[in-house]
């Protein structure tokens, strides 16, 4: 019994929600805002960052309260997060997955090797960053990135 008292006494507690994003939304993203679906791709990864990306959409930071959902198809997705170093055995999957999303749609870049191939760069099974196979519009710096970067990146988009 004295447990559920002191349960009703200290009531919820939780922290307080970051401050809203400053970024300002690509007018051609403008109908994401409120809510999008996140289609996950790990281009040739050491899986640092899909680690962040899952702590993300974790209970801890909770994605999923700022309007982004993961998906399990791109046919559903209007984003995709692609962590590493596009490798040739992805780049052609990679382009598939991102063709197969429905306009518009939002590649969001994660981690340093996304960006620019970090320790993989010159290795004989890289194709390149992510830039380089697909236009990228969103960069979450970091190795890996903290989840709080992949959720502002998010809220930069969905705008809450």
């Amino acid at each position: 019994m004295s447990l559920l008292r002191k349960i009703r006494r200290t009531g919820r507690t939780a922290e307080p929600a970051p401050p809203r994003p400053t970024g300002q939304i690509p007018p051609e993203l403008r109908e994401l805002r409120g809510s999008m679906q996140v289609r996950c791709v790990d281009a040739g990864s050491c899986n640092g960052c899909e680690i962040e990306i899952g702590n993300a959409f974790g209970p801890v930071y909770d994605a999923e309260r700022y309007g982004a959902r993961l998906v399990a198809s791109p046919r559903h997705a209007d984003a995709a997060l692609v962590t590493g170093p596009v490798t040739r055995n992805m780049a052609t999957a990679l382009r598939r997955t991102v063709e197969a999303m429905s306009e518009p749609r939002l590649v969001v870049a994660v981690g340093d090797c996304a960006m620019n191939c970090g320790e993989f760069a010159g290795g004989y099974g890289v194709e390149g960053a992510v830039a380089d196979v697909v236009p990228v519009d969103i960069e979450v710096r970091g190795c890996p990135p903290r989840p709080e970067a992949v959720v502002a990146a998010l809220r930069t988009v969905t705008g809450r």
